[in-house]
C-alpha cells in the first residue's frame, strides 16, 4: 500500500501548480511513466502475493528512478514511500506459518529423549 501512496503522491506533485516544482531530468514520458507504475507494481503485490519477489524488486526500481525523472521523487516524500513499501513487500511472507521457538516444545507429549538413549 506504500508503493501505490508513493506513486500516488508523486503524480499529485507532478500536476501541482507550486512555482517551487524543479524540473530536474527528462521531464517527458518518463516523470510519469515511472509513478504510473509504480501504482501498478504496488496494486499487483496486494493482488498477486505470489510474484511479490519481482513486483518488490521492480518498485524499489522505480522509486529510486523518480529521483531524476519526477521533482526528486516528489520531493523525496514519494520517494521514500516506494522505498519502503517495496521493502516491506520483499520481506513479507504471506503463506507461512508464524515460526515457533526451538525452545518450546509442543504441550502434551512427555520426553522421548532418554527412552531412546537407554
Amino acid at each position: 500500500m506504500l508503493l501505490v501512496l508513493g506513486g500516488a503522491e508523486i503524480l499529485v506533485t507532478m500536476k501541482a501548480p507550486l512555482p517551487v516544482i524543479l524540473k530536474i531530468g527528462m521531464q517527458g514520458l518518463a516523470g510519469y511513466l515511472l509513478p504510473s507504475l509504480m501504482i501498478v507494481c504496488g496494486s499487483l503485490i496486494i493482488f498477486n502475493p505470489a510474484q511479490r519477489l519481482f513486483y518488490s524488486i521492480l518498485g524499489i526500481m522505480l522509486s529510486l528512478g523518480t529521483w531524476l525523472t519526477s521533482n526528486i521523487g516528489g520531493f523525496v516524500v514519494g520517494l521514500l514511500l516506494g522505498a519502503i513499501g517495496s521493502t516491506l513487500a520483499f520481506g513479507w511472507l504471506p503463506d507461512q506459518e508464524p515460526r515457533r521457538k526451538r525452545s518450546a516444545k509442543p504441550k502434551g507429549q512427555p520426553e522421548q529423549h532418554a527412552a531412546e538413549l537407554g
